[in-house]
């Protein structure tokens, strides 16, 4: 199983999910998550805890997605492909606070501190097996600096890619490696 992780304020029905459910057909679980980063994390635990004894599980995230993907991967053994990840979300995302709009569905939500203060509790302070990650980053990111990634992510397989933005410009043409990736032993 794939499971897509999406990022702040978007939806398991993003671009980018879509792309990778046509292509990895039944192989894809893309749920669109809730805000509050606890209510988040404990449903990408237990879809992990549920399918794991029965098939292996490969993680997906994009920007917030890619956080969490980090943290899962690492709780759990797990490859992921992290696409322009989000290293340090407490900080950026800290910029929010207040009301904001789900960039899929335009619903409303508050972001506080409280959410902030969880983010933080899920940092991993070191990655302990970079082998597990493909990293996808473009260089014109406009939200991130593709540069901490790459420097947090040290040792992992990266894609580094000119220009771009923050969600990830031609993206399509990099599924094949995905598959690849995944499909590959550690």
């Amino acid at each position: 199983m794939i499971l897509y992780i999406h990022g702040f304020a978007s939806s398991g029905m993003s671009a980018k999910a879509r792309i990778v459910r046509d292509y990895f057909k039944t192989e894809v679980i893309a749920p669109s998550l809730s805000y509050v980063p606890d209510l988040a994390i404990d449903t990408l635990k237990q879809l992990i805890e549920r399918t794991l004894p029965h098939e292996p599980v490969h993680l997906m995230g994009s920007s917030l997605g890619g956080f969490y993907a980090i943290h899962l991967a690492e709780r759990y053994d797990l490859k992921a492909v992290l696409i322009n990840p989000s290293i340090h979300p407490y900080q950026t995302l800290s910029n929010y606070t207040g009301m904001v709009n789900n960039f899929y569905d335009l619903t409303t939500f508050e972001w506080n501190h409280r959410h902030i203060e969880t983010l933080k509790q899920l940092k991993i302070e070191t990655i302990q097996k970079p082998q597990r990650f493909l990293v996808m980053l473009q260089t014109g990111d406009e939200t991130l600096d593709y540069r901490i990634a790459k420097e947090k992510l040290q040792g992992a397989d990266m894609i580094i890619e000119e220009g771009g933005s923050h969600a990830f410009d031609g993206f399509e043409n990099h599924l094949e490696r995905i598959q690849h990736f995944f499909h590959t032993p550690l």
